[in-house]
């Protein structure tokens, strides 16, 4: 089998670097070459592949469709030309740094109080932990892992569940004793409740009445958020009821923080946790698989 030129890794190593700066003067400034010189290496590269990868202008950087798919691809040899060296000179123990993608609840909740166990158990792993409630590109944030709540769409991702948790309607005591305690549907109606600031796949709160059919309640006040342990912060502050999963506020409800609202029509729906990747589990880094098994094992919602 002929082995590549290893020029041809390092054009995509420079590439891959013009993509993600930005533009050639910018991927120059990383990559220690003058800006002329990576503009003329990924000239070479289109030359070389008979295609164009970037549409260049004097102010802006585009990729072609089939730059995109070439940069894809690169990103995902070099991941594995690094794994295979740190695995060479590792002994495929599991170390080096793992790009986790999650939510400020699942962070707070479920994986800072088991973290201090993972780190201990591999010492040479390390994490970037990226905060956000945002569904991100995993191959375009050059994510190994991310946690994800809600049902999973058809994709070519794969995924490990990690449980899932009930969904309840809850309010701050301050609140309750300003407008009272809502008994009925239309109670719940006529006040402002808090939302999330972004597209969901569950439009507004699902409600069952006392007729047993099936009614969705939706989320018009004038606060709105983009993170769940926010909007849990908001309805602890008394700024209005919020309908949080039950794993974020079974302590705040414990200790009188929270008040269930409505239980009696709430349809005792559920939402899914999954640690999404790509590719399948075995072809995994062992770094990121460690992680992996590590949440399937330790870091379940209920």
């Amino acid at each position: 089998m002929p082995r590549p030129d290893a020029n041809r890794f390092a054009e995509m190593e420079v590439f891959a670097t013009v993509v993600e700066r930005g533009g050639f003067s910018a991927a120059a400034r990383v990559s220690g070459m003058s800006a002329s010189a990576v503009s003329k290496l990924v000239a070479r590269l289109e030359a070389r592949l008979g295609t164009r990868l970037v549409h260049r202008t004097t102010r802006r950087f585009q990729l072609t469709p089939e730059g995109q798919g070439f940069y894809d691809r690169a990103v995902a040899i070099l991941a594995d030309l690094s794994d295979a060296e740190r695995a060479a000179g590792a002994g495929e123990r599991p170390a080096g740094r793992v790009r986790l993608n999650s939510s400020a609840s699942y962070i707070s909740h479920v994986l800072a109080p088991i973290l201090p166990d993972f780190l201990a158990r591999y010492p040479e792993i390390g994490l970037d932990i990226v905060q956000t409630d945002q569904v991100v590109d995993l191959v375009a944030e050059r994510t190994d892992i991310a946690i994800r709540a809600g049902p999973m769409p058809s994709s070519n991702l794969m995924a490990r569940k990690l449980g899932q948790t009930r969904m309840m309607i809850v309010a701050a005591p301050g609140w309750v004793a300003r407008h009272g305690l809502p008994r009925t549907i239309a109670e719940l109606e006529a006040h402002e409740r808090l939302g999330f600031g972004y597209a969901r796949a569950m439009k507004g709160w699902p409600l069952r009445s006392d007729a047993g059919e099936a009614v969705t309640l939706p989320t018009l006040g004038r606060v709105q958020i983009n993170d769940g342990e926010g909007l849990r912060r908001l309805a602890l502050a008394g700024v209005g009821p919020a309908r949080l999963a039950a794993f974020t506020i079974r302590a705040d409800i414990a200790e009188g923080r929270l008040v269930p609202l409505l239980e009696d029509a709430n349809p005792g729906d559920e939402e899914a946790f999954h640690a999404v990747f790509i590719g399948q589990s075995a072809s995994l880094p062992a770094r990121a698989r460690a992680l992996l098994d590590f949440l399937a094992e330790h870091g379940q919602v209920s």
